[in-house]
């Protein structure tokens, strides 16, 4: 059995409702030995957050969530200061990380800083970037949590992550590393949690190609593109996905009609 790793918005839900079929075809799934992870450039929510939402719509999900937060916590050594310019996903991962966290809306937030984390989060205005940009200018190094311009909704995408972390790098001159798919420090969570060879056997099912299908292309593994989330049916998907269909429950269909 291989690993299916499902991105959360655009697959399973959309600002946490169900896409219709989704929450079946991972009890489908799982019902036939695969092990569902939900791997999410969404870092704003703490981890037993996202957790219990998945829970609400009928996904135990207790172990098998996998975030950007967690991905942009391994680039921050314990014991280094991290303005967190970002939501409570990012303060949990950094704590759990051995950081020392810093609020981006704190004044005295800039001084001696060794690390800006950025993620998408609905406080971000001109005083969180003027701190952010100041520590940067300061020495501290720029990390984000994902670069991901929008985020989809039932009412269609909104500013992502990616948004918030252009403008902290355009203000501060100074370049991100970035943790979430499609990049390596997210890779090495995945590969952390179920092992190379497993990470190289696993599907993953993406609605962006640009995140989703080049991560699934950095693991050496299988992707499933679906056409619930950001990419419109018909829109051209490069890189190539192994597998095009409408959501995830089609992805299902595919994936257990070829076991027998």
């Amino acid at each position: 059995m291989f690993p299916v790793l499902c991105d959360l918005d655009g697959v399973v839900w959309l600002a946490n409702r169900p896409i219709d079929g989704s929450v079946d075809a991972i009890a489908r799934l799982r019902a036939a030995g695969h092990r569902v992870l939900f791997v999410t450039n969404n870092s704003s929510a703490e981890v037993a957050v996202q957790e219990a939402a998945l829970a609400a719509i009928g996904v135990p999900a207790e172990g098998d969530v996998l975030t950007s937060a967690q991905a942009a916590a391994l680039l921050v050594a314990p014991g280094e200061r991290a303005i967190a310019c970002a939501g409570a996903g990012v303060v949990e991962a950094l704590r759990r990380q051995g950081a020392i966290v810093l609020d981006a809306g704190d004044p005295a937030a800039g001084d001696g800083a060794d690390a800006v984390v950025v993620g998408w989060h609905r406080t971000f205005d001109y005083e969180r970037l003027t701190r952010a940009t100041t520590a940067l200018l300061r020495g501290a190094r720029l990390v984000g949590t994902n670069d991901d311009a929008t985020y989809p909704t039932p009412d269609g995408p909104i500013p992502g992550g990616g948004s918030i972390l252009a403008a902290v790098a355009t203000a501060s001159g100074v370049a991100p590393t970035i943790a979430g798919k499609p990049y390596e420090p997210m890779a090495a969570l995945v590969r952390r949690t179920v092992g190379d060879d497993a990470a190289r056997r696993a599907v993953m099912v993406g609605d962006r190609p640009s995140t989703d299908g080049r991560f699934a292309r950095l693991l050496g593994c299988r992707y499933a593109h679906v056409q619930s989330g950001v990419t419109p049916a018909g829109a051209v998907v490069e890189p190539t996905p192994d597998i095009e269909v409408t959501d995830l429950a089609a992805v299902a269909d595919v994936l257990l009609a070829a076991e027998g």
